[in-house]
Protein backbone atom coordinates (compact mmCIF):
# COMPACT_ATOMS: atom_id res chain seq x y z
CA UNK A 1 0.00 0.00 0.00
CA UNK A 2 1.49 3.18 -0.89
CA UNK A 3 2.07 5.41 2.19
CA UNK A 4 -0.23 8.71 2.96
CA UNK A 5 1.42 11.54 1.15
CA UNK A 6 3.56 9.89 -1.20
CA UNK A 7 1.77 9.65 -3.93
CA UNK A 8 2.96 10.85 -7.32
CA UNK A 9 6.44 11.03 -6.19
CA UNK A 10 5.81 13.64 -3.98
CA UNK A 11 6.84 14.05 -0.65
CA UNK A 12 4.50 15.93 1.48
CA UNK A 13 4.86 16.44 4.95
CA UNK A 14 3.10 14.33 7.33
CA UNK A 15 0.74 16.29 10.22
CA UNK A 16 1.42 14.41 13.48
CA UNK A 17 -1.37 12.94 15.49
CA UNK A 18 -1.60 14.32 18.75
CA UNK A 19 -2.73 11.67 21.84
CA UNK A 20 -6.04 12.81 23.16
CA UNK A 21 -7.03 12.49 26.46
CA UNK A 22 -10.64 11.64 25.07
CA UNK A 23 -10.77 7.83 25.09
CA UNK A 24 -7.48 7.53 23.62
CA UNK A 25 -7.85 8.19 20.31
CA UNK A 26 -5.59 9.85 17.92
CA UNK A 27 -6.72 13.78 17.15
CA UNK A 28 -5.82 15.04 13.64
CA UNK A 29 -4.63 17.47 12.10
CA UNK A 30 -2.38 18.79 14.78
CA UNK A 31 -4.38 21.39 16.59
CA UNK A 32 -3.93 24.77 16.04
CA UNK A 33 -5.61 27.49 13.37
CA UNK A 34 -4.39 27.66 10.05
CA UNK A 35 -6.04 31.08 9.43
CA UNK A 36 -4.09 32.60 12.09
CA UNK A 37 -0.95 30.77 10.41
CA UNK A 38 -1.56 31.95 6.99
CA UNK A 39 -2.21 35.82 8.69
CA UNK A 40 1.44 35.41 10.49
CA UNK A 41 3.05 34.79 6.58
CA UNK A 42 1.79 38.24 6.16
CA UNK A 43 4.86 39.31 8.03
CA UNK A 44 7.59 37.28 6.47
CA UNK A 45 6.17 37.66 2.16
CA UNK A 46 4.41 41.06 2.46
CA UNK A 47 1.28 40.46 -0.19
CA UNK A 48 2.29 43.51 -1.90
CA UNK A 49 5.40 41.61 -2.71
CA UNK A 50 3.88 40.09 -5.29
CA UNK A 51 3.76 42.35 -8.00
CA UNK A 52 8.07 41.86 -7.98
CA UNK A 53 9.22 40.88 -11.77
CA UNK A 54 13.02 40.93 -11.17
CA UNK A 55 14.81 39.12 -14.62
CA UNK A 56 17.42 36.75 -13.97
CA UNK A 57 20.40 38.12 -15.67
CA UNK A 58 21.60 34.50 -16.47
CA UNK A 59 18.00 33.65 -17.80
CA UNK A 60 17.75 32.23 -20.86
CA UNK A 61 16.35 33.83 -24.23
CA UNK A 62 13.28 32.98 -25.55
CA UNK A 63 14.77 30.89 -28.79
CA UNK A 64 17.21 28.92 -26.12
CA UNK A 65 14.27 28.56 -24.21
CA UNK A 66 12.40 27.04 -27.17
CA UNK A 67 15.48 24.62 -27.87
CA UNK A 68 15.89 23.62 -24.85
CA UNK A 69 12.06 23.15 -23.95
CA UNK A 70 12.48 20.46 -27.36
CA UNK A 71 15.03 18.35 -26.50
CA UNK A 72 13.98 14.70 -26.43
CA UNK A 73 10.60 15.66 -28.32
CA UNK A 74 10.29 14.25 -32.15
CA UNK A 75 12.70 16.35 -33.96
CA UNK A 76 10.58 16.61 -37.23
CA UNK A 77 7.03 18.06 -35.04
CA UNK A 78 9.63 21.05 -34.07
CA UNK A 79 8.87 23.50 -36.46
CA UNK A 80 5.21 22.75 -35.72
CA UNK A 81 5.50 23.77 -32.31
CA UNK A 82 7.69 26.78 -32.67
CA UNK A 83 5.14 27.83 -35.52
CA UNK A 84 2.15 27.75 -32.90
CA UNK A 85 4.26 29.31 -30.30
CA UNK A 86 5.18 32.27 -32.81
CA UNK A 87 1.38 33.21 -33.79
CA UNK A 88 1.02 35.36 -30.74
CA UNK A 89 2.14 36.42 -27.41
CA UNK A 90 -0.37 34.14 -25.46
CA UNK A 91 0.24 31.27 -27.66
CA UNK A 92 4.27 31.81 -26.66
CA UNK A 93 2.95 31.92 -23.28
CA UNK A 94 1.07 28.29 -23.38
CA UNK A 95 4.21 26.76 -24.51
CA UNK A 96 6.80 28.54 -22.14
CA UNK A 97 5.54 26.76 -18.57
CA UNK A 98 9.08 26.12 -18.02
CA UNK A 99 10.95 29.44 -19.00
CA UNK A 100 7.96 31.26 -16.87
CA UNK A 101 8.52 28.55 -14.12
CA UNK A 102 12.46 29.97 -14.42
CA UNK A 103 10.93 33.38 -13.39
CA UNK A 104 8.67 32.39 -10.78
CA UNK A 105 11.25 30.66 -8.60
CA UNK A 106 13.07 34.41 -8.32
CA UNK A 107 9.56 36.04 -6.96
CA UNK A 108 8.14 35.99 -3.42
CA UNK A 109 6.74 33.00 -2.33
CA UNK A 110 5.03 32.21 1.34
CA UNK A 111 5.85 28.64 1.27
CA UNK A 112 2.61 27.27 1.54
CA UNK A 113 2.56 24.31 -1.41
CA UNK A 114 -0.38 22.58 -2.54
CA UNK A 115 -0.47 20.51 -6.00
CA UNK A 116 -0.76 22.54 -8.82
CA UNK A 117 -1.49 22.25 -12.82
CA UNK A 118 1.38 23.96 -13.35
CA UNK A 119 -0.08 25.16 -16.40
CA UNK A 120 -2.75 26.86 -14.93
CA UNK A 121 -2.90 29.82 -18.33
CA UNK A 122 -6.59 30.61 -18.95
CA UNK A 123 -7.35 27.99 -22.04
CA UNK A 124 -6.17 24.85 -19.81
CA UNK A 125 -10.04 25.25 -18.31
CA UNK A 126 -12.95 23.92 -19.41
CA UNK A 127 -15.72 21.19 -20.15
CA UNK A 128 -15.48 17.77 -20.00
CA UNK A 129 -18.14 14.80 -19.76
CA UNK A 130 -19.04 12.95 -16.24
CA UNK A 131 -19.50 9.47 -15.66
CA UNK A 132 -23.56 10.07 -15.93
CA UNK A 133 -23.55 12.30 -19.15
CA UNK A 134 -23.72 15.69 -17.68
CA UNK A 135 -20.80 18.09 -18.31
CA UNK A 136 -17.81 19.36 -16.05
CA UNK A 137 -16.03 22.74 -16.08
CA UNK A 138 -12.64 22.80 -14.46
CA UNK A 139 -9.16 22.66 -15.09
CA UNK A 140 -8.42 19.95 -17.70
CA UNK A 141 -4.19 20.07 -18.76
CA UNK A 142 -2.42 18.62 -16.20
CA UNK A 143 1.03 17.61 -18.42
CA UNK A 144 3.28 19.66 -15.52
CA UNK A 145 1.39 18.94 -12.57
CA UNK A 146 3.63 18.52 -9.37
CA UNK A 147 3.26 19.72 -5.46
CA UNK A 148 4.35 22.97 -5.84
CA UNK A 149 3.67 26.84 -4.46
CA UNK A 150 0.57 27.94 -5.27
CA UNK A 151 1.20 31.34 -6.16
CA UNK A 152 2.38 29.68 -9.83
CA UNK A 153 -0.47 28.83 -11.08
CA UNK A 154 -2.22 32.60 -9.69
CA UNK A 155 0.15 34.25 -11.64
CA UNK A 156 0.11 32.57 -14.61
CA UNK A 157 -3.46 32.55 -14.79
CA UNK A 158 -3.30 36.17 -14.09
CA UNK A 159 -0.52 36.78 -17.02
CA UNK A 160 -2.82 35.07 -19.50
CA UNK A 161 -5.77 36.51 -19.04
CA UNK A 162 -3.71 39.81 -19.65
CA UNK A 163 -2.55 38.55 -22.79
CA UNK A 164 -5.43 36.94 -24.42
CA UNK A 165 -7.54 40.44 -23.45
CA UNK A 166 -4.59 42.26 -25.07
CA UNK A 167 -5.21 39.65 -28.31
CA UNK A 168 -9.16 40.00 -28.03
CA UNK A 169 -8.55 43.91 -28.18
CA UNK A 170 -9.73 44.78 -25.11
CA UNK A 171 -7.75 47.84 -23.68
CA UNK A 172 -5.36 48.44 -21.13
CA UNK A 173 -7.43 49.18 -18.04
CA UNK A 174 -9.89 45.95 -19.41
CA UNK A 175 -6.61 43.36 -19.37
CA UNK A 176 -5.44 44.68 -15.62
CA UNK A 177 -8.81 44.64 -14.38
CA UNK A 178 -9.16 40.91 -15.58
CA UNK A 179 -5.68 40.03 -13.80
CA UNK A 180 -7.36 41.54 -10.91
CA UNK A 181 -10.61 40.17 -10.36
CA UNK A 182 -9.15 36.61 -11.50
CA UNK A 183 -6.85 36.82 -7.83
CA UNK A 184 -10.01 38.50 -6.41
CA UNK A 185 -12.42 35.87 -7.49
CA UNK A 186 -9.70 33.58 -6.39
CA UNK A 187 -8.98 35.06 -2.74
CA UNK A 188 -13.17 35.33 -2.15
CA UNK A 189 -13.79 31.55 -2.98
CA UNK A 190 -10.89 30.48 -1.19
CA UNK A 191 -12.23 32.02 1.84
CA UNK A 192 -15.76 30.78 1.65
CA UNK A 193 -14.19 27.34 1.57
CA UNK A 194 -12.82 27.78 4.50
CA UNK A 195 -15.91 28.50 6.13
CA UNK A 196 -17.85 26.00 4.86
CA UNK A 197 -17.88 22.37 6.76
CA UNK A 198 -14.47 20.24 5.04
CA UNK A 199 -17.14 17.83 3.09
CA UNK A 200 -18.79 20.92 1.58
CA UNK A 201 -15.98 22.43 0.60
CA UNK A 202 -14.61 19.38 -0.95
CA UNK A 203 -17.28 19.04 -3.36
CA UNK A 204 -18.12 23.17 -3.47
CA UNK A 205 -19.21 25.21 -5.99
CA UNK A 206 -21.58 23.41 -7.92
CA UNK A 207 -21.28 24.03 -11.95
CA UNK A 208 -24.97 25.17 -12.71
CA UNK A 209 -24.29 27.60 -9.51
CA UNK A 210 -20.38 29.17 -10.68
CA UNK A 211 -22.01 31.48 -13.17
CA UNK A 212 -23.65 33.28 -10.29
CA UNK A 213 -20.64 33.13 -7.62
CA UNK A 214 -18.72 34.59 -9.83
CA UNK A 215 -21.02 37.00 -11.09
CA UNK A 216 -20.15 36.01 -14.70
CA UNK A 217 -23.18 36.39 -16.84
CA UNK A 218 -22.30 37.74 -19.41
CA UNK A 219 -20.32 34.76 -20.11
CA UNK A 220 -23.77 32.47 -20.15
CA UNK A 221 -24.59 32.52 -24.10
CA UNK A 222 -20.86 31.66 -25.03
CA UNK A 223 -20.89 28.85 -22.30
CA UNK A 224 -24.04 27.62 -23.95
CA UNK A 225 -22.74 27.07 -27.45
CA UNK A 226 -19.42 25.60 -25.93
CA UNK A 227 -21.44 23.57 -24.15
CA UNK A 228 -23.81 22.60 -27.01
CA UNK A 229 -20.45 21.92 -29.38
CA UNK A 230 -18.87 19.67 -26.61
CA UNK A 231 -21.81 17.24 -26.22
CA UNK A 232 -21.61 17.01 -29.79
CA UNK A 233 -17.31 15.87 -29.39
CA UNK A 234 -17.92 12.44 -29.06
CA UNK A 235 -16.01 9.06 -29.77
CA UNK A 236 -18.22 8.52 -32.23
CA UNK A 237 -18.55 12.14 -33.98
CA UNK A 238 -13.80 11.43 -34.22
CA UNK A 239 -14.44 7.76 -35.59
CA UNK A 240 -16.38 9.31 -37.86
CA UNK A 241 -14.42 11.80 -39.55
CA UNK A 242 -11.09 10.34 -39.32
CA UNK A 243 -11.74 6.43 -39.83
CA UNK A 244 -12.96 4.02 -42.63
CA UNK A 245 -14.78 0.76 -42.92
CA UNK A 246 -13.12 -2.25 -43.51
CA UNK A 247 -14.59 -5.19 -45.64
CA UNK A 248 -14.67 -7.24 -41.92
CA UNK A 249 -16.76 -4.74 -40.40
CA UNK A 250 -13.95 -3.45 -38.65
CA UNK A 251 -12.59 0.44 -38.72
CA UNK A 252 -9.43 2.00 -39.20
CA UNK A 253 -7.74 5.25 -38.97
CA UNK A 254 -7.18 7.26 -42.26
CA UNK A 255 -3.98 9.36 -42.83
CA UNK A 256 -4.46 13.21 -42.60
CA UNK A 257 -1.20 14.38 -42.47
CA UNK A 258 0.34 16.39 -40.15
CA UNK A 259 -1.56 16.01 -37.49
CA UNK A 260 -2.92 11.99 -38.21
CA UNK A 261 -1.06 9.61 -39.65
CA UNK A 262 -1.02 5.77 -39.35
CA UNK A 263 2.25 4.41 -37.93
CA UNK A 264 4.42 0.95 -38.60
CA UNK A 265 2.24 -2.14 -37.62
CA UNK A 266 5.16 -2.96 -34.84
CA UNK A 267 4.76 0.17 -33.10
CA UNK A 268 0.75 -0.12 -33.40
CA UNK A 269 1.73 -3.60 -31.86
CA UNK A 270 3.47 -1.74 -28.81
CA UNK A 271 1.05 0.52 -28.11
CA UNK A 272 -1.87 -1.90 -27.94
CA UNK A 273 0.21 -4.80 -25.41
CA UNK A 274 1.00 -1.48 -23.27
CA UNK A 275 -2.99 -1.29 -22.35
CA UNK A 276 -2.30 -4.57 -20.29
CA UNK A 277 -0.42 -2.55 -18.03
CA UNK A 278 -2.87 0.44 -18.15
CA UNK A 279 -5.70 -1.92 -17.25
CA UNK A 280 -3.83 -2.45 -13.89
CA UNK A 281 -3.42 1.06 -13.11
CA UNK A 282 -8.01 1.17 -13.12
CA UNK A 283 -10.30 0.22 -10.46
CA UNK A 284 -11.48 -3.24 -10.96
CA UNK A 285 -15.02 -1.76 -11.40
CA UNK A 286 -13.69 0.01 -14.44
CA UNK A 287 -12.36 -3.89 -16.06
CA UNK A 288 -15.73 -5.24 -16.97
CA UNK A 289 -16.35 -1.97 -18.61
CA UNK A 290 -13.18 -2.11 -20.93
CA UNK A 291 -13.61 -6.27 -21.56
CA UNK A 292 -16.57 -5.51 -24.24
CA UNK A 293 -14.31 -3.70 -26.07
CA UNK A 294 -11.49 -4.82 -28.77
CA UNK A 295 -8.69 -3.18 -30.32
CA UNK A 296 -9.03 -2.42 -34.15
CA UNK A 297 -6.25 0.53 -34.76
CA UNK A 298 -4.11 2.36 -33.61
CA UNK A 299 -2.69 6.24 -35.04
CA UNK A 300 -0.31 8.49 -34.20
CA UNK A 301 -2.04 11.83 -33.31
CA UNK A 302 -0.43 15.57 -32.92
CA UNK A 303 -1.17 17.49 -29.67
CA UNK A 304 -1.60 20.75 -28.75
CA UNK A 305 0.91 23.48 -28.45
CA UNK A 306 2.57 22.84 -25.03
CA UNK A 307 2.90 18.92 -26.57
CA UNK A 308 3.82 18.84 -29.62
CA UNK A 309 6.11 16.85 -30.38
CA UNK A 310 5.43 14.40 -27.75
CA UNK A 311 4.65 10.73 -28.66
CA UNK A 312 1.11 10.49 -28.71
CA UNK A 313 -1.46 8.12 -30.03
CA UNK A 314 -5.31 7.47 -30.70
CA UNK A 315 -6.27 4.34 -30.17
CA UNK A 316 -9.43 2.90 -31.65
CA UNK A 317 -11.88 0.26 -29.81
CA UNK A 318 -15.21 -0.82 -31.22
CA UNK A 319 -18.06 -3.15 -28.85
CA UNK A 320 -19.88 -5.58 -30.17
CA UNK A 321 -22.84 -3.01 -32.05
CA UNK A 322 -19.08 -1.23 -33.78
CA UNK A 323 -20.06 1.44 -31.54
CA UNK A 324 -16.22 3.30 -30.76
CA UNK A 325 -14.36 4.67 -27.71
CA UNK A 326 -11.24 6.46 -28.88
CA UNK A 327 -8.43 6.14 -25.82
CA UNK A 328 -5.42 8.52 -26.23
CA UNK A 329 -2.01 7.40 -24.79
CA UNK A 330 -0.05 10.22 -24.46
CA UNK A 331 3.69 10.41 -23.46
CA UNK A 332 4.10 12.32 -19.91
CA UNK A 333 7.62 14.13 -20.10
CA UNK A 334 9.23 14.88 -16.77
CA UNK A 335 7.13 18.75 -15.54
CA UNK A 336 8.97 21.56 -17.01
CA UNK A 337 8.74 22.89 -13.38
CA UNK A 338 10.40 20.35 -12.09
CA UNK A 339 14.30 22.16 -12.55
CA UNK A 340 13.20 24.98 -10.72
CA UNK A 341 11.37 23.69 -7.64
CA UNK A 342 15.09 23.57 -5.60
CA UNK A 343 15.80 27.31 -6.56
CA UNK A 344 12.43 28.35 -5.12
CA UNK A 345 13.85 26.43 -1.96
CA UNK A 346 11.28 23.14 -2.49
CA UNK A 347 12.57 19.32 -2.22
CA UNK A 348 12.69 17.86 -5.50
CA UNK A 349 10.44 14.92 -5.87
CA UNK A 350 11.58 11.33 -6.97
CA UNK A 351 8.55 10.40 -9.34
CA UNK A 352 7.74 7.10 -9.86
CA UNK A 353 5.85 7.24 -13.20
CA UNK A 354 5.64 10.40 -15.08
CA UNK A 355 1.93 9.34 -16.11
CA UNK A 356 1.50 8.69 -12.67
CA UNK A 357 2.52 11.54 -11.64
CA UNK A 358 -0.05 12.99 -14.53
CA UNK A 359 -3.21 11.25 -13.58
CA UNK A 360 -2.75 11.34 -9.91
CA UNK A 361 -2.34 14.87 -10.25
CA UNK A 362 -5.12 15.59 -11.74
CA UNK A 363 -7.47 13.66 -9.51
CA UNK A 364 -6.38 15.80 -6.60
CA UNK A 365 -7.15 18.54 -8.62
CA UNK A 366 -10.11 17.86 -9.75
CA UNK A 367 -13.85 17.71 -8.48
CA UNK A 368 -14.69 14.95 -10.97
CA UNK A 369 -12.38 13.15 -13.09
CA UNK A 370 -12.25 10.56 -16.63
CA UNK A 371 -13.35 7.53 -15.09
CA UNK A 372 -10.95 5.91 -17.44
CA UNK A 373 -7.93 7.91 -16.23
CA UNK A 374 -4.65 5.60 -16.21
CA UNK A 375 -1.31 5.05 -17.28
CA UNK A 376 0.87 2.83 -18.63
CA UNK A 377 4.59 2.23 -20.09
CA UNK A 378 5.63 1.91 -24.38
CA UNK A 379 8.82 1.05 -25.32
CA UNK A 380 10.33 2.22 -21.75
CA UNK A 381 8.77 5.72 -22.20
CA UNK A 382 6.15 6.60 -19.48
CA UNK A 383 2.17 7.77 -20.92
CA UNK A 384 -1.07 8.80 -19.96
CA UNK A 385 -3.95 7.33 -20.78
CA UNK A 386 -7.27 9.05 -20.96
CA UNK A 387 -10.62 8.92 -22.77
CA UNK A 388 -9.86 10.93 -26.35
CA UNK A 389 -13.14 13.24 -26.80
CA UNK A 390 -14.75 13.07 -24.14
CA UNK A 391 -17.42 15.81 -24.48
CA UNK A 392 -14.81 18.04 -24.28
CA UNK A 393 -15.50 21.81 -24.84
CA UNK A 394 -13.26 24.95 -24.09
CA UNK A 395 -13.66 29.01 -24.19
CA UNK A 396 -10.84 30.39 -26.41
CA UNK A 397 -9.89 33.31 -24.13
CA UNK A 398 -8.24 35.71 -26.45
CA UNK A 399 -11.44 35.23 -28.86
CA UNK A 400 -14.04 36.54 -25.96
CA UNK A 401 -15.92 39.60 -26.53
CA UNK A 402 -14.34 42.57 -24.02
CA UNK A 403 -16.70 42.64 -21.82
CA UNK A 404 -16.65 38.94 -21.35
CA UNK A 405 -13.19 38.48 -20.61
CA UNK A 406 -13.63 39.80 -17.03
CA UNK A 407 -16.50 37.38 -16.35
CA UNK A 408 -14.04 34.69 -17.87
CA UNK A 409 -11.65 35.63 -15.39
CA UNK A 410 -13.91 35.62 -12.23
CA UNK A 411 -14.44 31.87 -13.21
CA UNK A 412 -10.99 30.86 -14.07
CA UNK A 413 -9.67 32.43 -10.79
CA UNK A 414 -12.38 30.27 -8.43
CA UNK A 415 -12.17 27.20 -9.96
CA UNK A 416 -8.34 27.62 -9.37
CA UNK A 417 -9.14 28.22 -5.83
CA UNK A 418 -11.08 25.17 -5.86
CA UNK A 419 -8.58 22.81 -7.24
CA UNK A 420 -6.39 24.47 -4.82
CA UNK A 421 -7.97 23.73 -1.66
CA UNK A 422 -8.25 19.77 -2.34
CA UNK A 423 -4.47 19.68 -1.09
CA UNK A 424 -3.68 22.32 0.73
CA UNK A 425 -5.69 23.88 3.52
CA UNK A 426 -7.81 26.58 2.65
CA UNK A 427 -8.37 28.03 5.81
CA UNK A 428 -4.33 28.50 5.54
CA UNK A 429 -3.94 30.38 2.12
CA UNK A 430 -7.58 32.67 3.36
CA UNK A 431 -5.52 33.58 6.05
CA UNK A 432 -3.04 35.06 4.45
CA UNK A 433 -4.64 36.25 1.18
CA UNK A 434 -7.24 38.07 3.83
CA UNK A 435 -10.43 40.47 3.00
CA UNK A 436 -8.65 43.62 0.85
CA UNK A 437 -7.33 43.31 -2.44
CA UNK A 438 -3.51 44.05 -1.51
CA UNK A 439 -3.18 40.48 -3.21
CA UNK A 440 -5.27 41.60 -6.03
CA UNK A 441 -3.42 44.88 -6.67
CA UNK A 442 -0.16 43.22 -6.39
CA UNK A 443 -0.22 40.03 -8.74
CA UNK A 444 -2.78 42.69 -11.53
CA UNK A 445 1.01 44.32 -11.63
CA UNK A 446 3.25 41.53 -12.10
CA UNK A 447 0.41 39.80 -14.72
CA UNK A 448 0.79 43.35 -16.89
CA UNK A 449 4.39 43.43 -15.97
CA UNK A 450 5.06 39.49 -17.04
CA UNK A 451 2.89 39.92 -20.00
CA UNK A 452 5.16 42.59 -21.46
CA UNK A 453 7.82 40.31 -21.09
CA UNK A 454 6.01 37.42 -22.64
CA UNK A 455 5.71 40.05 -25.52
CA UNK A 456 9.52 40.63 -26.13
CA UNK A 457 9.88 37.06 -25.63
CA UNK A 458 7.40 36.65 -28.28
CA UNK A 459 9.25 38.84 -30.75
CA UNK A 460 12.93 37.31 -30.21
CA UNK A 461 11.12 33.84 -31.33
CA UNK A 462 9.18 35.42 -34.27
CA UNK A 463 12.59 36.98 -35.51
CA UNK A 464 14.37 34.06 -35.20
CA UNK A 465 11.88 32.27 -37.21
CA UNK A 466 12.02 35.19 -39.60
CA UNK A 467 15.97 35.07 -40.18
CA UNK A 468 15.97 31.40 -40.26
CA UNK A 469 17.54 31.26 -37.17
CA UNK A 470 14.85 28.58 -36.00
CA UNK A 471 12.40 26.77 -37.79
CA UNK A 472 8.38 27.19 -37.56
CA UNK A 473 6.12 26.07 -39.39
CA UNK A 474 2.76 28.68 -39.27
CA UNK A 475 -0.69 27.64 -39.68
CA UNK A 476 -0.75 23.95 -38.57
Amino acid sequence: MTEVGTEIGVAVPRQRARISPVRGFARWPVQGSPKEEGKALRARVRRRSHAELAVDTDRPDAVTAVQESSRGRIPELAPIRVGRMAATPFAFLRGAAGLMAYDLARTPMTGINAQICGDAHAANFGLYGDARGGLVIDLNDFDETVHGPWEWDLKRLATSLVLAGREAGADEDTCRAAAHDAVGAYRRTMRLLARLPVLDAWNAIADEELVSHTDAHDLLGTLERVSQKARNNTSGRFAAKATEPLEDGGRRFVDAPPVLRRIPDSEAAAVAASLEEYLTTLTEDRLPLLARYAVHDVAFRVVGTGSVGTRSYVVLLLDHRGEPLILQVKEARPSALLPHLATAGHPVPEVEHEGRRVVLGQKRMQVVSDILLGWTTVEGRPYQVRQFRNRKGSVEPAALAADQVDDYARMTGALLARAHAHSADPRLISGYCGKNEELDEAIATFAVAYADRTEADHEELVAAVRDGRIQGEMGV
